[in-house]
């Protein structure tokens, strides 16, 4: 299910999981579910080249986002989840489609991450498949990127399980955790994603495709 008009803001659904824009008014609990993940998402953290500059701010890194969704550059999703107990869903991480070009080029770079409680139970999977199903069937991109640590083997997973391509080794590729990391990049283009990512994703687990 898909919920909005244009290119932002939208919000996707598949069963309990959803992609929702990132609010201001996250911040609470985007900072607690950040600090109870510190040590599981340090190794892969961007960081800035720079050792004098100051942090970033949670209200920078969201006014930064959406500016550039106004300008259709990035889509700054959350990751939630549907409980019975909650009477909202609950943030479960964060996946950001950033660096979107349009003209001749039509593609874009993907990244995430997930609360690591939640993580090896088709989380991630599932909103990957969902967003580059987006970016493919309703804004008519024809690339999705994701860049990941050699040594990442959760995030390797997760582009196995659904067929993204590996294009190689991209040296020094970003700065992470304070130092410049090389990353693998693996890719996808529309005509290799017919048909959808996630009903392919759904059905190589045995479940329907839910709306």
């Amino acid at each position: 299910m898909v919920t909005g008009a244009g290119i932002w803001p939208v919000t996707l659904e598949c069963g309990d999981l959803l992609l929702r824009p990132l609010r201001y008014r996250d911040h609470d609990e985007w900072e607690d579910l950040r600090r109870r993940n510190a040590d599981w998402l340090r190794p892969w953290e961007a960081t800035s080249p720079d050792p004098q500059a100051p942090p970033p701010t949670y209200r920078g890194m969201v006014a930064s986002l959406k500016a550039q969704a106004r300008a259709g550059q990035a889509l700054p999703w959350v990751i939630a989840v549907r409980e019975p107990s909650r009477r909202q869903p609950v943030m479960a991480g964060q996946l950001t489609v950033s660096g979107i070009v349009w003209g001749a080029a039509l593609g874009a770079s993907l990244g995430y991450w997930v609360d690591r409680s939640r993580a090896g139970h088709g989380l991630a999977p599932t909103a990957v498949a969902m967003a580059t199903d987006h970016c493919f069937q309703a804004l008519g991109l024809h690339r999705m990127e994701i860049n990941i640590r050699p040594e990442n083997g959760p995030s390797l997973r997760v582009v196995e399980k659904l067929g993204f391509r590996d294009e190689g080794l991209r040296r020094k590729f970003l700065h992470i955790n304070g130092a410049w990391a090389d990353h693998r990049t693996f890719a996808l283009t529309a005509e290799e994603a017919a048909g959808g990512l996630l009903p392919r994703w759904l059905a190589s687990r045995g479940e329907p495709l839910r709306n």
